[in-house]
């Protein structure tokens, strides 16, 4: 692993350097601009993020596909965001600290080790973050399922990882996951109920450091009406009313609205009115995913695409901090 990872010396090719500023327009039409009292949080799950091809276009038997022309269009969109969580960051760390170096010496990263096994698919979970706007605030710490828990599953495929984060005087945690796909769905009911009951079992203990939690990541949920999503709610976890009709991978059409990733906390739905458990943080009703393809890598199918920059949509929301 380093942190010296450069680019390709030389000029930035011109169609680089096109699509660059294609997504950069495209990401400040959509997406609100970074103030003094706003915090915008990302998550993004960037299909096989490991390795990389050094050079600014891969070619047909380059392996892997993710260059640096790739690349940079995903910095452009990282750095839209105070934090963003990325899934499927792997074992070689190779892309993310590329990654890193186009962003520039403000942003971190903080990130969790490997899951083992064959249901951890060699992946580790990161943060990249903005750190002239939001610090570390000390916490970090994996979830573990304890021996006597009363679940379905006896332990994450792929362990849950939380992160604290200090903006201005508040502080929030942020907890990120890729939820087992499984051969059915109904594989997945087991994870996704035992990750809302410890969740819900953090926010509840007092004197904990447990203020304002959030979730986020890769859930693998369907649809808001299925088995799936009320198993991911059945504590109170909640998304935005704003993340409901977005698109979330580039396969999607109006016949599978999947609500794969989602980013959401501790609320009541059934009661507008009543307060979150969120304090410090209002959410502004600004939220939704970023559509991509039409701004880079235009010539190119969309499998081609998602070896190259993902399958999923990046998702966020606006808060008031």
């Amino acid at each position: 692993m380093t942190t010296t990872i450069a680019p390709p010396p030389g000029p930035v090719p011109g169609g680089v350097a096109g699509d660059v500023d294609r997504v950069r327009a495209a990401l400040a039409a959509q997406i609100p601009a970074k103030t003094t009292k706003n915090l915008l949080v990302g998550t993004w799950n960037l299909r096989a993020f490991g390795d990389l091809t050094h050079k600014w276009q891969s070619a047909q038997d380059d392996r892997p596909k993710r260059d640096w022309h790739a690349l940079a269009c995903i910095a452009e969109v990282v750095e839209r965001f105070d934090v963003t969580a990325v899934q499927e960051t792997r074992r070689d760390t190779t892309a993310l600290f590329a990654l890193l170096s186009l962003l520039g010496p403000r942003y971190q990263v903080i990130a969790s080790d490997v899951t083992e096994g064959g249901p951890g698919n060699g992946e580790r979970l990161a943060y990249v973050y903005d750190s002239e706007r939001v610090q570390a605030s000390g916490l970090v710490g994996e979830l573990v399922l304890p021996k006597d828990a009363r679940n379905d599953v006896d332990q994450f495929a792929r362990t849950p990882y939380a992160a604290g984060f200090v903006r201005g005087a508040t502080e929030f945690i942020l907890t990120t996951v890729h939820v087992l796909w499984g051969k059915a769905p109904a594989d997945r009911i087991g994870e996704l109920t035992a990750f809302a009951t410890w969740m819900r079992g953090w926010a509840d203990r007092p004197d904990d450091w447990n203020h304002n939690l959030l979730v986020l990541g890769d859930f693998n949920l369907d649809r808001l009406d299925d088995p799936l999503f009320a198993a991911f709610a059945s504590t109170g976890l909640w998304p935005p009313a704003e993340l409901n009709t977005v698109p979330r991978t580039i396969f999607d059409d109006d016949r599978t609205n999947h609500q794969y990733d989602q980013i959401a906390w501790f609320s009541d739905p059934a009661r507008p009115g009543a307060p979150s458990l969120l304090e410090g943080l209002t959410y502004t009703g600004h939220g939704g995913s970023f559509d991509f393809l039409p701004h880079a890598l235009r010539d190119l199918t969309r499998n081609q695409v998602s070896w190259r920059l993902s399958d999923h949509y990046p998702l966020w929301l606006e808060f008031l901090a």
